[in-house]
C-alpha cells in the first residue's frame, strides 16, 4: 500500500506570548519571555509564585457567555486555537466532505480548574452531608471533551478522540493524525492540544516534586534550558492547533501549505515515573524511530526543537541522546528550546512547538533559547543551542521532541514542502 503524503495547511495558537499565531511567533523570534507573577489565584503562600500564563484572553469571539460557562478553561483555549487553524486553512467551505474530517486533540490534565472549583464548592456546602455537583462537572473536566466541542462547532464528523501521554500528549496526537491520514482513513484532521494547569493544584503538585524553578525574584529569566544554573521548569498554559491534510486533498482545494509532515516516532524509557533515562536511551530510540519512519538521513535535519524543559537531569540526557543519534552532524544542527519563552505547556507543548517548527521550516529561521548566562561544563560547547538570538539559516527539516512523565517519548519531523 502506498502511503499518502501529509501536509500542514492551518495553524492556531493561544500562548503565554500571544493569543494568536502571529503574536506568538513574533515574540518567539524576538526572544521574549512569557513568565510573570501568577494572577489566576493567590500564590502568596506558595514557594513558586510565577508562571507563564496566557494574558488578556477573551473567549467572547469564540463562544457566548452561556456556552463558555459550560466549558473549562482548557477547552476555551482549545476552541480558540482550533477556530484560528480552521480559518487559516479555510477548512470551512461548503464543498468539504465532513465525514472525512476528524479531530484528534490532547491534554495532560484536562479540566483541572473545574475539578478544583467543584470540590471546593462541595466541601463548602457540607461535603457528604449535602453532595451537590453541577451537571456540567464531568463534561467540563474530561480530557476528550475538547475534541468533542471542536467537532460539534465545525460539524467535523470523521474520527474523533483524545490522546493522553503527559507532556508528550499533543505530539502523540499529531502522530495519530499523521498515521490516519497517510493510511487514507481521513482527508483532513484538526489536531493539537490545550492545557490550563496554572492553578493551586497544578503549581502545588509540581512544586512538591521540586520540578519548578523557584526564581520568584526574576521570573522572566527563570526558564534556562542548557544553562548551568537551571533549576526547573516554568509552568505554562495555552493551546496549539494544526490542520493536517493529505496532499491530494490540500491541492484539490488550493490550500496553502506550511510544511510537510514526513515521520513520527514513539518509545518508552521503561525507567522511572518522572525522571528521564540518565543516558537518554528512550530519547535516542524515539529519534531513531522517527528518522526511520520518515526514511530520512540524519544529515538532512537542520533544526531540533528540543524538549528542553530547564531541568538539571532532563536537558543533559536529551543532549546526550541527540549526540548519540546524529554523531558528528550534531555540530551542524541548531538546537533550541522555545520553552525558555513559553514555559512548559505540558500536554499542549508538543503542538505549540510543532507549530513553531512548521514556521521555522517555512521561513528559514531558528528560534532562540533565551536566558543563557553560563555554559554547563557537562554539555558539549561545540553544540549550537541558538543561545539568546534567533538565527537565520536554511531549515530543510526540523525534528521536534516531546517527553512525558511515565517515560513517554514522541518525536516528529517536518520538512520544507516540495510539490
Amino acid at each position: 500500500m502506498k502511503l499518502k503524503r501529509v501536509v500542514v495547511t492551518g495553524l492556531g495558537a493561544v500562548t503565554p506570548l500571544g493569543n494568536n499565531v502571529d503574536e506568538s511567533w513574533k515574540a518567539i523570534l524576538a526572544g521574549e519571555s512569557g513568565a510573570a507573577p501568577i494572577t489566576k489565584f493567590d500564590a502568596t503562600n506558595f514557594k513558586v509564585k510565577f508562571a507563564c500564563e496566557v494574558k488578556d484572553f477573551d473567549i467572547s469571539p469564540y463562544a457566548d457567555r452561556k456556552a463558555a460557562r459550560r466549558m473549562d478553561l482548557f477547552t476555551h483555549y482549545a476552541i480558540a486555537a482550533s477556530d484560528q487553524a480552521v480559518a487559516d486553512a479555510q477548512l470551512n467551505g461548503e464543498n468539504l466532505n465532513r465525514d472525512k474530517i476528524g479531530v484528534i486533540w490532547s491534554s495532560g490534565v484536562g479540566g483541572l480548574h473545574t475539578l478544583e472549583e467543584s470540590f471546593e464548592d462541595y466541601f463548602k456546602a457540607g461535603g457528604l452531608q449535602l453532595p451537590r455537583f453541577s451537571p456540567f462537572f464531568v463534561p467540563k473536566m474530561i480530557i476528550d471533551i475538547a475534541a468533542g466541542q471542536i467537532s460539534i462547532r465545525n460539524d467535523f464528523r470523521g474520527l474523533n478522540f483524545a490522546v493522553v501521554s503527559a507532556c508528550a500528549s499533543s505530539t502523540n496526537a499529531i502522530i495519530d493524525a499523521f498515521n490516519y491520514l497517510r493510511l487514507g482513513r481521513a482527508e483532513a484532521i484538526l489536531t493539537g492540544g490545550s492545557e490550563a494547569a496554572v492553578s493551586p493544584g497544578g503549581i502545588g503538585g509540581f512544586m512538591s516534586m521540586q520540578a519548578l524553578s523557584k526564581r520568584n525574584d526574576d521570573p522572566k529569566t527563570a526558564s534556562r534550558p542548557f544553562d548551568v544554573h537551571r533549576d526547573g521548569f516554568v509552568l505554562g498554559e495555552g493551546a496549539g492547533a494544526l490542520v493536517l491534510e493529505t496532499l491530494e486533498h490540500a491541492q484539490a482545494r488550493g490550500a496553502k501549505i506550511y510544511a510537510e509532515l514526513i515521520g513520527g516516532g514513539m518509545s518508552a524509557d521503561a525507567h522511572h515515573i518522572t525522571q528521564p533515562h540518565p543516558q537518554g536511551d528512550g530519547a535516542y530510540r524515539v529519534m531513531l524511530d522517527t528518522l526511520d519512519d520518515a526514511g530520512c538521513d540524519p544529515n538532512f535535519i537542520d533544526y531540533i526543537n528540543a524538549h528542553g524543559t530547564s531541568t538539571p537531569l532532563g536537558d543533559i540526557s536529551e543532549v546526550q541522546a541527540i549526540q548519540r543519534t546524529f554523531g558528528d552532524h550534531a555540530y551542524n544542527l541548531n538546537v533550541s528550546s522555545t520553552k525558555s519563552m513559553t514555559g512548559h505547556l505540558l500536554g499542549a507543548a508538543g503542538a505549540v512547538e510543532a507549530l513553531f517548527c512548521a514556521l521555522s521550516v517555512k521561513n528559514d529561521i531558528v528560534p532562540p533559547t533565551i536566558n543563557h548566562f553560563e555554559d554547563d561544563p557537562d554539555l558539549d560547547p561545540k553544540m549550537n543551542f541558538t543561545f539568546n538570538q534567533a538565527q537565520q539559516r536554511e531549515v530543510r527539516a526540523a525534528l521536534c521532541n516531546s517527553f512525558g512523565f511515565g517515560g513517554h517519548n514522541a518525536s516528529i519531523i517536518l520538512k520544507k514542502f516540495e510539490a
